[in-house]
């Protein structure tokens, strides 16, 4: 199918106006502090445009036992406009495009007649939604505008008292829009407990919620990790990824925590998304707050790790207000273990490090403890809770330990424990045989992994010893099983073979797992297609949760995987220390360079480049200022160590 999307610049545009290709409809989340809203559009085959703003309030809670009790309202009415006392219907549209504000540009009704455009994004510290109108005058005479809003108010009584929900619009209408200028008129949708709603509604103010957006995106975009190949597709999706990554941030009562949105998951931090999947990246991306984010996360969870050794919670929902266990244990000590001790060498603050080092501990504990005869780890289900049958023992779980284990006892030596990194390096080389004892055996024609013992059909997550450096004689027999037709799908990795369900986190660890591995070219092919459907196809821009569970909804903590294929996948970044990592570079043939730039990790800032040099690659670290720290020819798919200036 043809791209529906097209990239310019830093935005993504679809010309509806020059589209035979309709109706059409999609969705996309943008997420503030306080506020997030789902934006819900279609096109029909008369270029008409339907909007609903979902908007949610994840701080305002609805009920205290629900963990979805969010208070939300969705909104489908527009604003209705009259030029000179005469309706000025909103037309067809002519293109939409997206930059981390949703906008709308409409086609004007006849020839001279104002241009309408409309932008919705959310503030990022009120817990408000704005949407934009600007009616520029195209014509040579002055125009009286006048534009009437929907109206809406509306009482609920909620956990934390009475909630006053509002649409405010300006007052300042009909106005005389001169020859050739333009004037913005803002609708706010906005919610907060009552004797609070004045204080809101005195600091919403449209310029500055829209700068500021703007800023927070511009700064994501420029100053943050940043990729850059030959390969405009992918590193248009690696900036947007990192956008949804990073703004899902929500102020809580546990503090500043990172959740995956999507309309049902906010204001709380879960094993998997956070401390497995976003808090590792986050490391490396130069966002304070986001690395305030993974904190609150890791250090929220430690709270539950006891003396007792009873599994600690799949996620603290509603502010942490709610401990909750999905499917009893899921493998949420080897998630923890393995996210907080990347997390700790990249920051390259030891205070962090020894502060997370005591709860990374308790959980190789606990692995330990579930280690069953056979040397594996064993789990209750694993993170996809039951949906697909786990067994006793998973090779997730028992994957994420192995790598807990080995990013642990680099954490020890950093901390002078010589005698725990030892004991942890000796646990991961015992996992690993027992890995490949337990797991490994011929499914469906192919060398690689039974997911659990007495499994004989192909499951997406054989992709996971990849990832973590397992060393195996089954590389070559996983690959070829997870682009298989049995595995494969257009939207990536169906969950288990022959089935339609797929979860795009999978896909995400095994396109990042083959690039690891050194089957540079195949993940490029796959990496191209699938990074070109999410962010130019059909469901637009960003990774997605799963299928048809969710509804494909925008996930950040996928994006922050997203991110991932290229720091540990395409680069081969393994922290190894607080100031130093290792780094084997895949660098593809089509390609004479790639650069990860802005990297903010192990205490410095840095970039890090690979060119081709003949039938070599020339490997080099350097700080923002140009300055060399390391600078190595090499042939393709050695593996270097940088240790950083202090």
């Amino acid at each position: 199918m043809a791209d529906r999307w097209k990239i310019e610049g830093d935005s993504i545009i679809w010309d509806v106006a020059n589209d035979a290709n309709l109706p059409h409809e999609d969705h996309i989340e943008m997420s503030g502090r306080k506020v997030s809203v789902i934006v819900r559009y279609g096109v029909d085959e008369n270029r008409r445009l339907t909007v609903a703003r979902e908007v949610i309030w994840p701080m305002l809670r609805t009920d205290a036992t629900d963990v979805r009790g969010y208070l939300r309202r969705t909104y489908s009415e527009d604003a209705e406009f009259f030029s000179n006392g005469v309706p000025l219907p909103l037309t067809s549209v002519r293109e939409i495009r997206f930059d981390g504000v949703f906008r709308v540009i409409y086609d004007a009704p006849n020839e001279g007649a104002p241009i309408i455009e409309r932008t919705i994004y959310p503030s990022k510290d009120l817990s408000a939604v704005l949407e934009d109108w600007t009616v520029r005058n195209q014509s040579a005479s002055d125009i009286s505008l006048q534009v009437i809003f929907p109206e809406y108010s509306d009482r609920f009584t909620g956990v934390y008292g009475e909630y006053l929900i509002e649409n405010r619009s300006p007052e300042k209408q009909p106005e005389t829009i001169t020859a050739g200028d333009s004037s913005v008129y803002t609708q706010i949708f906005g919610a907060a407990i009552s004797s609070e709603a004045s204080s809101l509604w005195n600091a919403v103010e449209s310029d500055r919620e829209h700068s500021q957006r703007r800023s927070q995106v511009a700064v994501l975009r420029d100053t943050c990790l940043r990729i850059d190949t030959p390969d405009l597709i992918l590193n248009s999706a690696f900036a947007f990824a990192k956008l949804r990554a990073a703004e899902s941030l929500f102020e809580t009562k546990m503090g500043l925590v990172h959740s995956p949105g999507g309309g049902r998951y906010y204001g709380g931090i879960w094993n998997n998304d956070q401390c497995e999947y976003s808090g590792p990246l986050f490391g490396y991306l130069g966002d304070e707050d986001a690395k305030i984010a993974a904190l609150t996360a890791y250090r929220n969870f430690a709270s539950y790790m006891t003396t007792e050794y009873k599994p600690i919670p799949t996620s603290l929902e509603m502010e942490g207000t709610i401990p909750y266990h999905a499917g009893g244990d899921r493998g949420d000590a080897a998630m923890y273990a393995g996210g907080a001790s990347r997390f700790a060498l990249s920051t390259g603050d030891k205070a962090i490090a020894e502060e997370l080092y005591p709860s990374i501990s308790w959980c190789l504990e606990f692995c330990k403890r579930k280690t069953n005869a056979q040397g594996v780890v064993e789990s209750d289900t694993d993170e996809l809770e039951g949906r697909f049958p786990t067994g006793t023992a998973n090779l997730s779980t028992s994957c994420l330990a192995y790598d807990a284990y080995r990013r642990a006892a680099d954490l020890a030596r950093s901390l002078n424990k010589s005698e725990d990194a030892a004991d942890y390096d000796a646990r991961a080389d015992h996992l690993a045989a027992a890995i490949e004892s337990y797991f490994g055996g011929m499914v469906e024609g192919f060398e690689t992994y039974r997911y659990y013992e007495g499994n004989e059909t192909l499951r997406a997550w054989i992709c996971l010893p990849l990832c973590f450096g397992i060393e195996t004689p089954r590389t070559s027999g996983t690959i070829a099983a997870l682009f298989s037709p049995r595995l494969w799908t257009p939207d990536g990795l169906a969950t288990e073979a022959g089935d339609k369900v797929f979860w795009d986190r999978s896909t995400l660890y095994a396109l990042r797992g083959v690039f690891f591995a050194g089957a540079t070219e195949i993940a490029l092919d796959y990496l191209e297609a699938y990074s070109r459907r999410r962010l130019l196809g059909e469901h637009v821009p960003y990774p997605v949760e799963a299928y048809p569970e969710g509804g494909q909804a925008h996930l950040s903590a996928e994006s922050a995987l997203y991110c991932r294929i290229f720091t540990e996948g395409i680069f081969g970044m393994v922290p190894t220390g607080l100031r130093s990592f290792q780094i084997t570079p895949r660098l593809p043939e089509k390609w004479p360079s790639m650069w990860l730039r802005n990297i903010h990790a192990f205490g410095c800032v840095f970039n890090v480049g690979v060119e081709r040099v003949q039938e070599k690659e020339r490997i080099i670290v350097t700080t923002p200022d140009e300055t060399i720290l390391y600078d190595r020819i090499a042939s393709p798919g050695e593996t270097h160590v940088v240790a950083l200036p202090r």
